[in-house]
This record gives structure tokens, sequence and C-alpha cells, in this order.
């Protein structure tokens, strides 16, 4: 099997992503754990819960649709039951599996997140960019999201709902 090295245009593309992608998430960890003392994962999950029907998933879906392994799910909806945004509840279906709920504080918490987090996302993201750049930045990102599991779905900068 031969490697199909990167060559001049490609390193720089990809270095650039990585360092596009690595600003963004870090700058939006900063300002979420600054401003609502949440880490963007505890948002993704907050958010997630927030959008489905009766504001409950399967930690199974929760994982998948949070883009985590079922592990640092757990872990990390343990920490969530802590502060009391989230409880889990076995499946009344099956008796082994579990459900995440958002409670009522929870939802408080990302409503009062929300505000900010869109914010930070538009002046990272959005601000920078022209309308073409950001048409042609959803159309690339379709492209590689299309060509993995599909698993992980969409982005993960969201307000309470609806996405940012």
């Amino acid at each position: 099997m031969t490697t199909r090295w990167l060559n001049e245009d490609e390193q720089r593309t990809w270095r650039a992503f990585l360092a596009a992608t690595r600003h963004v998430q870090e700058t939006l960890d900063r300002q979420l754990q600054r401003d609502a003392g949440m880490p963007h994962a505890y948002y993704e999950i907050l958010v997630r819960l927030s959008e489905a029907p009766e504001r409950t998933l399967r930690m199974s879906e929760l994982a998948s649709r949070a883009g985590s392994s079922q592990s640092r799910l757990s872990h990390a909806v343990a920490r969530l039951e802590e502060r009391g945004w989230v409880r889990r509840e076995r499946c009344p279906a099956d008796g082994r599996g579990l459900f995440a709920v958002l409670t009522d504080d929870g939802y408080a918490a990302l409503a009062e997140a929300a505000p900010g987090h869109v914010e930070e996302v538009r002046r990272t993201l959005f601000d920078v960019l022209e309308p073409g750049q950001v048409a042609a930045l959803e159309a690339i990102c379709a492209a590689i999201g299309s060509s993995s599991d599909g698993t992980h779905g969409g982005g993960s900068a969201k307000s309470v709902g609806r996405r940012s």
C-alpha cells in the first residue's frame, strides 16, 4: 500500500484547519467556563437534551448526538446530576437502559448560558467571514460530515432549541 502524502497546499490547508478548529473550540470552552461555569461538553449535552422530546434521551443516543464515548458521557452526566441539571431514569421498556432527563434547573442554566455562547460563536466564527465564506464553510462541513459515519450530527454551537 502506497502512502498518499499531502502536498504543500494540502499540508497548509490541513494545518490551517487544525488551528482554526482548535481556536474555535478553545475560545468557546473558555467563554462557557468563565460565564456559565461549565465546559463546552456539558453545554452540548444540555443542548441535545433540550432539543429532545420531553427533554429526554437514552444515554447511548445522547452519547452519539453529543459526539462522545459512552464512558465520557456517563462521567459528564454524573457531574450534571450533582448540579441538579440532569437526572437519570431507568428505561421502563427494558429495565437495563438509562435515560438522561434535562431538569428545569438544567434548562434554566442552559437558557442563561445560551446568549453569551451564541454571541461568542458569532464573534469567533461568523463575524470574521464574508457571506460567501459562510456558505462555503457550510458546504465544506457538510461534505466532511457526510463522509463520516454520521453519528455526530451537526455542529455544537446552539442556543436553547435552535442552531446559532
